[in-house]
């Protein structure tokens, strides 16, 4: 009988746990009853999601090039870049910005995974008929989309952007060595983080709600992961902030931020490495930028896949940090470079 009790005690409070601590709350899905409100356009996907997006430039109709903007962690497609109209016509381009599963208006994907962000993109780009192929950009975390594209529809590629790109540090093709110095590099809450999010899942939505000890830098504000020109950037972005970036989380912090980290530092099908060049012709090109004195993605581990797949044309900008696409210079001279004919 007291065993009995015991056991009984025990698989309550493991349960109490579960539901207190670990597992999330249901997420508040835009236009659901007591959800937030659905302001902008969005498509439905196949499996019955929706999908919010935003365009600018000029009309897809008589666009020479049509660009996908994949927005990073935290982040929508309300970000405001520097893309001035006259570039958009002087080039003559479409952008398309859409928010990655779960975040501002678009579903949740309980199922989200690398794969599924490749899959999310091609049907966005056929739900509005963009033609055979685009371009993508993929800002920060966001690149993780990018290389999903790059393995599963290279065919529907005109041309590729890596702006900042997010690395997995468990990606099977770094030498130990090299992935554990760069993770040792990082501040040590985010060490745990990203340890957390590989090797134990299930426990990120109890890590980033506890109170005693810090969880993700980045969340908590912690300005020693911008180095000096991020901050001045920062201030610059602060003074004018993204109209719509307050939608951002408004479904619930899991099913964007919580899953993100999951997915992007999860076990991947495929390494960068095993990637072949999507444009064998030269029909294209795949561009990597990254920023010397970057302190939240280490330099050195995109150097290495650079090194590794010669067919990626490698821009290491100096002086510059985790914030160059806001830099309006520099954002024109990613997509130029991203639309110039070889």
């Amino acid at each position: 009988m007291i065993t009995q009790i015991a056991v009984t005690t025990t698989v309550g409070l493991l349960g109490w746990a579960y539901l207190a601590l670990l597992k999330p709350s249901p997420p508040k899905v835009c236009g659901s009853p007591g959800g937030p409100p659905v302001i902008s356009p969005r498509v439905q996907l196949n499996d019955g999601r929706y999908v919010a997006y935003k365009e600018s430039g000029i009309s897809k109709e008589k666009a020479k090039h049509k660009i996908i903007i994949i927005h990073g962690f935290d982040s929508s497609k309300d970000l405001m870049l520097p893309i001035s109209q006259d570039l958009m016509q002087e080039l003559e381009i479409y952008v398309l910005q859409y928010d990655r599963a779960g975040y501002g208006e678009s579903d949740p994907h309980p199922k989200r995974s690398v794969k599924s962000e490749a899959f999310d993109i091609e049907e966005l780009a056929d739900k509005l008929q963009l033609g055979a192929k685009f371009y993508v950009v993929g800002l920060s975390m966001g690149a993780y989309s990018v290389w999903s594209c790059l393995n599963y529809i290279p065919n529907r590629l005109a041309g590729v952007a890596l702006v900042v790109p997010f690395v997995n540090y468990w990606w099977s093709c770094y030498p130990a060595k090299l992935s554990n110095e760069a993770l040792g590099k990082m501040l040590a809450q985010d060490q745990r983080t990203f340890r957390i999010a590989h090797y134990a899942p299930w426990l990120v939505h109890w890590w980033m709600n506890q109170k005693w000890f810090h969880a993700l830098s980045m969340m908590e504000g912690n300005m020693a992961i911008f180095c000096p020109p991020d901050q001045e950037m920062l201030k610059q972005l602060s003074s004018a902030p993204s109209p719509g970036q307050e939608k951002v989380r408004q479904q619930g912090e899991f099913e964007c931020l919580y899953r993100d980290l999951i997915v992007g530092f999860g076990n991947w099908d495929f390494a960068p490495t095993d990637i072949k060049n999507p444009f064998p012709d030269n029909e294209g090109s795949v561009h990597l930028w990254q920023g010397h004195d970057d302190r939240i993605i280490p330099r050195e581990l995109n150097r290495y896949l650079a090194e590794k797949l010669p067919w990626i044309q490698y821009h290491e900008v100096p002086n510059a940090g985790h914030f160059i696409i806001h830099n309006a210079s520099y954002c024109e001279t990613i997509l130029r470079k991203l639309l110039e004919q070889l």
